[in-house]
C-alpha cells in the first residue's frame, strides 16, 4: 500500500489541474514583487494587471486536460496563491469537487 509520503505530490497536481480552472478570481497577484511579476509573460496577465489572464475560469497558463494530465506554462514564476494550494487542502478539495474529481487525503 502506498502512503502520501511515498507519492510525489507534484504528480497529483499534474494529473489534476482543477485549482487552475476553478475561478478566474483564483490566480491573482498578492505579495509578488514587481521583479517577480515581470517574469510572467504579458500575454498571460489580465488587463487589470491583478492576476493571470483566464479563459472563462481557466488560467491561460494551464496546459492539458483537467483531471487527466496538466502542466503550468509558467510554473517557475507562478503567483504565490498558486504555490500555496496543496494537494488535499481545502482549496484543492473545493476545486476538485467542481470538476467531479475525488478528494485527495491530505498529508
Amino acid at each position: 500500500m502506498t502512503t502520501m509520503e511515498e507519492i510525489d505530490l507534484s504528480d497529483l497536481c499534474q494529473s489534476c489541474g482543477a485549482c487552475c480552472g476553478y475561478s478566474q478570481n483564483w490566480p491573482r497577484f498578492s505579495i509578488e514583487s514587481d521583479e517577480e511579476l515581470a517574469l510572467i509573460p504579458d500575454a498571460l496577465v489580465n488587463e487589470r494587471q491583478s492576476g493571470m489572464r483566464c479563459e472563462g475560469d481557466r488560467c491561460s497558463a494551464l496546459q492539458g486536460e483537467i483531471g487527466k494530465a496538466t502542466a503550468c506554462g509558467v510554473y517557475a514564476v507562478r503567483p504565490e496563491v498558486c504555490r500555496t494550494c496543496m494537494p488535499g487542502d481545502a482549496e484543492c478539495a473545493m476545486a476538485r469537487r467542481k470538476f467531479g474529481l475525488p478528494a485527495i487525503a491530505s498529508a
